[in-house]
Order: structure tokens, then C-alpha cells, then sequence
């Protein structure tokens, strides 16, 4: 076994690896990778790359639980020993509004530790070190077990109803004309309801990048979803002066 903790051992079997045949995924994946070890992610990133994977990695569990909601990913390999929020924590976030299926990787192998994990929602569970074809192997039996399992991209949160894969909004029975950025921003806010979501993590998922002090796009296509959402005088997006924005989860408006 080549451990994907051995950064020269991992790097003989990524220099070594050969392009996908195709034969398993005519597609791309695309896997975020949360762990605080820049050169692990470095490293996996490489390998999965090599093997028709497109990956992402953040390093904190509070970023983690963002990305996870607010992008458009696959699978996702999520470390246990994180800052800011630990793995079962950022797992019982990401459970509460989604059912990706998540890999957990940890260096605490205790029985206990795997039975919270998978009793928490992982569809798996992988202890370090482990060799890379093993973890491959990993991604694709879980990817198996779940891709067409039944997930309608249905948000709904008080007379809110968001569809992702049709990209419509509903407010009640009415529906709304959303830009393609005012619908990306609603999307993220919605996945995230009663979580204050900062400018940068906005941009972060939707260009990439972290927002600039100059930059007021964000603030601009927030005032006109507003504008949208709430014509019958209900607050649904609330600014957090310094923070940023958070959708309103009825009763929890204080």
C-alpha cells in the first residue's frame, strides 16, 4: 500500500498513473476535499485529477460547511480533526440540507469515532494512512451506491421554493424572474438559511475568488433579490452590518 500520507509515495504513483480509460465515468466529478493539511489535499488533488476527478479543498471546518452547501459538488472527503468546527460537526450541518455523499478521513481509527461518523450521516469512513487506489476505489463504490438516489434540488423555506436543476423561484404560487446571479446568490443564502454568509464566501463560490472592499456587485445584486423576494413587506434577506447576509428562517428573525 502506498500511503496518501507518504508525500514521496504519493508522488511516484500520481507521476505514475495512467489517464482514465472512460470505461467508469463519462463525466467529470467534481469532489471538495475539507482537511487543514495543504500538502494532503495537494497530494490527493493530483492523484484524482489523473483519474477524471475536478477538485476543490478548504482547510476549516466553518468554510468547509459553506462551500459544501453553496457549490456543486459530487462527493466530498472530509477530514474529522478540523479548526474552527471538527468533522462530525460540519457532517451534522451538511446533513441537515443535503444528502452529498461525504467520505470521512481521519487519523483516529477508534472504533467509536467510525461508528459517530457513519451514525452521523458518512456514507463512509477511511482511517489514515491509506493508499490511494484504495481511496479511489472508496469514491467510486460510494458514487455507485448514490449517484441517482433521489434528490430534487427543492429548497423551500416559509412560501420560498427554489428548484436547482429547473433554476425557477416560487413565492407562494407567484414566480419569480431571477437573473442567473441574483438565482446563484439566492441558492447559496437558501442552502445556508439562519447562517450569516459573509461577501467572500459569495464570491468564493461564485467567482472563485475572495470579493474586493472596492467591489459592490454582491451588495447590488442582493438589493435587487430583495426587491424580488420581498414586495409583500416580509423580511427574507437580512444584512449583518460587517458580517454580510443571512435568508431568514421563519421564527428565527430576531
Amino acid at each position: 500500500m502506498l500511503p496518501i500520507e507518504g508525500g514521496v509515495a504519493l508522488n511516484a504513483a500520481v507521476e505514475s498513473s495512467q489517464p482514465e480509460s472512460r470505461n467508469y465515468a463519462e463525466r467529470k466529478r467534481n469532489v471538495l476535499i475539507i482537511d487543514d493539511d495543504l500538502r494532503l489535499c495537494s497530494l490527493i488533488a493530483q492523484f484524482l485529477t489523473s483519474h477524471n476527478f475536478t477538485t476543490h479543498a478548504v482547510h476549516d471546518g466553518r468554510a468547509g460547511v459553506v462551500r459544501a452547501l453553496g457549490g456543486n459538488y459530487d462527493l466530498i472527503l472530509l477530514d474529522v480533526m478540523l479548526p474552527f468546527q471538527d468533522g462530525f460537526e460540519v457532517l451534522q450541518e451538511i446533513r441537515s440540507r443535503s444528502r452529498i455523499p461525504v467520505i470521512m478521513l481521519t487519523a483516529r481509527a477508534e472504533q467509536e469515532d467510525k461508528v459517530a461518523g457513519l451514525n452521523s450521516g458518512a456514507d463512509d469512513y477511511l482511517p489514515k494512512p491509506f493508499g490511494p487506489q484504495e481511496l479511489l476505489a472508496r469514491i467510486r463504490a460510494v458514487l455507485r451506491r448514490t449517484e441517482g438516489s433521489p434528490d430534487s434540488g427543492i429548497f423551500q423555506i416559509g412560501d420560498i421554493c427554489l428548484n436547482t436543476r429547473a433554476r425557477t423561484v416560487q413565492r407562494g404560487t407567484e414566480e419569480l424572474e431571477l437573473t442567473t446571479f441574483e438565482f446563484d446568490i439566492l441558492t447559496i443564502l437558501m442552502r445556508l438559511a439562519g447562517r450569516v454568509v459573509s461577501r467572500d464566501e459569495i464570491a468564493a463560490l461564485l467567482y472563485n475568488r475572495e470579493s474586493t472592499p472596492f467591489e459592490r456587485s454582491i451588495d447590488v445584486h442582493v438589493s435587487h433579490l430583495r426587491k424580488k423576494l420581498e414586495r409583500d413587506g416580509r423580511v427574507r434577506i437580512r444584512t449583518v452590518r460587517g458580517s454580510g447576509y443571512v435568508f431568514v428562517v421563519p421564527g428565527e428573525q430576531s
